[in-house]
């Protein structure tokens, strides 16, 4: 068989060359030029503060004076503090709470409102409703609504028979009712990404299921809850992070009282750093609970891939 003629290839002429390269350097400068605004904003609002207020906790500073190098006082000192000891247990006991009841109420309200149910639309609506206000204005409407002298609630309760109660004012029950209030508003994420989720269970799988005899609660335990592992992996992580920051709704409605039982961790660090004047302190602060935030993304990360070689063993 005759072969074929190889092809002939010129190298590029020197001038070629340099042209080209001159146009790559140009084509280099313009999408710099368009992306050094996006570039200077993720700098100035996110690199650069991280990095100045992990020099600011070894630091005694109140952010006027100039500053004092202390090293790792800041942070012996958080492990004596028995105020932030509290404000810890405040945040862990919120988490607690709020995280598995807003995922449990999430889930049955995503499988009830499933079905085809009449004006279904209307109510997905009314339980979504409260996650778009703001905290701010939850907390300015709770605090009417709980007042103990003329709120709603005293009233309500006036008219059962049933003595007046603090809420926001009472110790004992202060942390309990801001952790209803953020599962009245919180709890409607959670039933938007479920439904959406629930949309993509292979209905394959639910209809042999029926045809093998499988219950409700068969089709629930070995097919959809297993379908849903991986939202519920990201819900339970997004409600952790948002359980450690909770923030606004401590400050309109307590401001940490009565007595530091509604304390939480960021409220903690910003009494410290803009009440009290002591930045570098709030700022050891702050990164106690970054490194807090990612430990439970790391145990919630490492428990999903433990969790996924199961899965794929059991199909």
């Amino acid at each position: 068989m005759p072969r074929l003629p190889r092809a002939i290839t010129l190298a590029d002429p020197p001038d070629r060359r340099r042209a080209l390269r001159r146009r790559r350097r140009a084509e280099t400068a313009t999408a710099w030029a368009y992306l050094s605004p996006a570039v200077v904003v993720v700098l100035g609002l996110s690199i650069v503060p991280v990095v100045w207020s992990l020099l600011l906790s070894f630091q005694a500073s109140d952010l006027v004076t100039p500053s004092r190098w202390v090293g790792v006082d800041n942070y012996r000192a958080l492990a004596q503090d028995p105020n932030f000891s509290q404000a810890v247990r405040n945040t862990l006991l919120y988490t607690v709470l709020y995280v598995p009841l807003s995922l449990l109420g999430g889930l049955l309200l995503a499988l009830a409102l499933n079905q085809r149910i009449r004006l279904v639309g209307s109510y997905r609506t009314l339980i979504f409703v409260p996650f778009v206000l703001s905290a701010t204005a939850q907390g300015v409407l709770f605090s009417f609504i709980l007042d103990p002298e003329f709120g709603a609630a005293n009233s309500v309760l006036h008219h059962l028979g049933v003595s007046p109660q603090g809420f926001l004012t009472d110790p004992g029950q202060a942390l309990l009712v801001l952790v209803a209030v953020t599962l009245w508003s919180g709890t409607g994420f959670c039933v938007v990404v479920y439904l959406a989720a629930l949309q993509d269970v292979p209905q394959s799988l639910v209809e042999a299921a029926r045809l093998d005899g499988a219950g409700r609660l068969h089709l629930l335990r070995h097919v959809t809850l297993p379908t849903l592992t991986p939202v519920t992996v990201f819900l339970l992580l997004w409600q952790i992070i948002q359980s450690l920051q909770v923030f606004d709704l401590v400050y309109v409605t307590t401001k940490g009282g009565p007595l530091g039982s509604t304390t939480v961790i960021v409220y903690f660090i910003w009494e410290q750093a803009f009440k009290n004047a002591t930045a570098g302190y709030g700022a050891s602060a702050a990164y106690v609970l970054a490194v807090a935030l990612g430990l439970a993304a790391g145990i919630v990360r490492l428990a999903r891939r433990r969790e996924r070689p199961r899965t794929e063993g059991a199909r």
